[in-house]
């Protein structure tokens, strides 16, 4: 039976890893700035500066469009708790430091990009957002129960980052606006290079320690879930995403879960002892379940969107 690396040890082995992408991504990443992708000659002062409130008619974007925003702000929003539960597992010394404070300054500039064209443009109710931010802020995010080490951290935030781009991506085509859809494929890019970062880091770690990452890999595919989990009318604005694929079971598994997995060369490693393959077996169990979830996912909401297609005809 193989010993378990510490964290301390993970932590050492992998540093080089860190610091080789840290590299990669500083050489491949490009400057940007949040003020060039909002349309500032489109705003104007509300009525604490003289001016006039928010009114629904002010916004252009269809239901579907502002609540992929709001959701997508707001899960922005939530930076510093996402630094805090990085900065604990990972560390805030060496390459490890340098990674998590360039992450989360580059990860600012989404919410002001995002926050900024919201509100000079009057998309959404300012104030509403506002008190929104309030609340899911001050709640925060925490690891669940059993999560926990850099192992299930570069995991975890491969296949989020991998999932941010796909909603960012789906939401710039619901926007119907050339000016969002701009903005918000500057963000996935960003959300892109930085699932790269971590997917390399995750896969460095299966060469170090194959079962530890199997079965950290195995426990984060199956309680996935996105970092906005918890923000106010979650279950509401996540049916609707959902409906409008803005992001769903389908891009979750074929966009997301299968892509990585075979990069990282997941069922045809063969490194594994029987305690990584037994980790693997039952990340397949899964795989295999939610694919057929996917199937009957797919025809309720042909279903459902027919049935109202019909209501509206």
């Amino acid at each position: 039976m193989t010993k378990d690396l510490t964290q301390l040890d993970l932590l050492a082995e992998l540093e080089p890893v860190v610091a080789e992408n840290i590299d990669r991504h500083l050489a491949t990443a490009k400057d940007w700035c949040p003020h060039d992708y909002v349309p500032w000659d489109e705003g104007r002062n509300f009525a604490a500066m003289g001016g006039r409130d928010w009114d629904p008619d002010q916004s252009r974007l269809s239901e579907v469009a502002k609540v992929a925003m709001i959701t997508n702000l707001l899960t922005e929003d939530n930076l510093p708790s996402y630094h805090r539960v990085i900065a604990e597992n990972f560390s805030r010394d060496g390459a490890w430091g340098t990674w998590v404070g360039r992450w989360t300054a580059e990860e600012n500039r989404h919410a002001i990009a995002m926050r900024d064209y919201l509100v000079c443009t009057r998309a959404v109710d300012p104030v509403a957002l506002e008190n929104d931010r309030m609340v899911h802020m001050t709640r925060g995010v925490h690891a669940p129960a059993g999560f926990g080490g850099v192992l299930d951290q570069v995991a975890y935030v491969t296949f989020q980052e991998l999932a941010t781009r796909v909603s960012h991506r789906s939401t710039g085509t619901v926007c119907d606006d050339p000016i969002a859809e701009r903005m918000l494929q500057r963000i996935a890019a960003d959300e892109n290079l930085h699932m790269m970062f971590y997917r390399n880091v995750a896969g460095a770690a299966f060469d170090i320690a194959p079962d530890q990452s199997m079965e950290s890999v195995t426990r984060i595919a199956k309680t996935f879930a996105m970092p906005g989990t918890g923000m106010p009318n979650w279950r509401r604005n996540g049916v609707l995403m959902v409906k409008h694929g803005i992001y769903d079971l389908r891009q979750h598994l074929d966009e997301v879960l299968l892509p990585v997995l075979r990069i990282w060369n997941v069922f045809k490693r063969t490194d594994f002892t029987a305690r990584g393959e037994r980790a693997r077996d039952e990340l397949g169990v899964y795989i295999e379940k939610l694919t057929r979830d996917v199937a009957k996912f797919e025809e309720q909401r042909a279903r459902i969107l027919a049935r109202e297609a019909a209501r509206v005809g």
